[in-house]
């Protein structure tokens, strides 16, 4: 059995606790050397082997895993693997050569950003929708994904892998329909002992990466959902009656 394991966004402890279990039982483990954080390994049983994809090709991660079909292997990626995790082709390769596999989700890195923030993405009253998106590089990004057509929703947005084009990013966010005073932040490595918190406005943000040397390993969260004004819940609202509790109608 093939397990995809998320290894959370940094902290060895964001690791779920079936992650940590699969790691314990796994006599092959293929990790995202990259970006993993390598305190995780701890887990390994003295005699697993363990293989770094930062240096592999797709053909030879497939190759590992078909060679040890018979063992269990533990492909361990960065944050969650459903987002920009490069899965979906390995699990196809797996179908081909008829090898079973599981997942195991974990903690992504915009959660640990949000938590290093002390954010909350969808504030009532400002944005109920996140984007989680990324700037085309060597990647592409679909035409109709382009980052100045989602810009125009003026939901909460998590920007992915582009640390290192906040001049062409902003630019494209104030061109989509963003104000150029709307809050913004950069996280550098969530919930890592060096992580760093970078907040601003949307203007400020190539300055904030430039004077930080910050160019790769950060998430940029953009929205009003940084900011003070935001309406309450209505989940808590004593005049709100729920499937628990009755209104109340003085409000107290």
């Amino acid at each position: 059995m093939v397990y995809f394991v998320g290894a959370g966004c940094g902290a060895v402890d964001l690791i779920t606790v079936r992650g940590a279990k699969i790691l314990e039982k796994a006599d092959i483990i293929i990790y995202a050397g990259s970006l993993v954080n390598p305190e995780l390994l701890k887990y390994a049983k003295s005699d697993a082997r363990i293989y770094n994809s930062a240096e592999m090709t797709l053909d030879e991660i497939i190759n590992v895993m078909r060679e040890g079909d018979t063992k269990t292997i533990a492909r361990l990626h960065t944050g969650d693997p459903s987002i920009f995790g490069a899965v979906r082709e390995q699990m196809n390769r797996l179908d081909a050569l008829g090898i079973e596999y599981e997942v195991c989700p974990g903690v992504s890195s915009m959660f640990g950003a949000a938590a290093a923030l002390k954010a909350e993405y969808t504030l009532p009253g400002v944005s109920q929708t996140v984007i989680i998106t990324r700037m085309a590089g060597r990647t592409p990004v679909p035409e109709k994904e382009d980052i100045a057509s989602l810009a125009a929703h003026g939901a909460a947005m998590v920007v992915f892998l582009s640390a290192g084009m906040t001049e062409e990013l902003t630019q494209r966010l104030i061109e989509g329909g963003y104000d150029e005073n709307t809050p913004a932040a950069i996280v550098y490595k969530a919930t890592w002992d060096d992580e760093k918190i970078l907040k601003g406005t949307l203007k400020q943000l190539p300055k904030l990466a430039r004077e930080n040397n910050i160019t790769k390993t950060a998430l940029i969260t953009v929205g009003g959902f940084l900011g003070d004004k935001y309406e309450l819940s209505r989940l808590y609202d004593a005049r709100f009656e729920t499937g628990f509790r009755k209104a109340k109608e003085d409000g107290q």
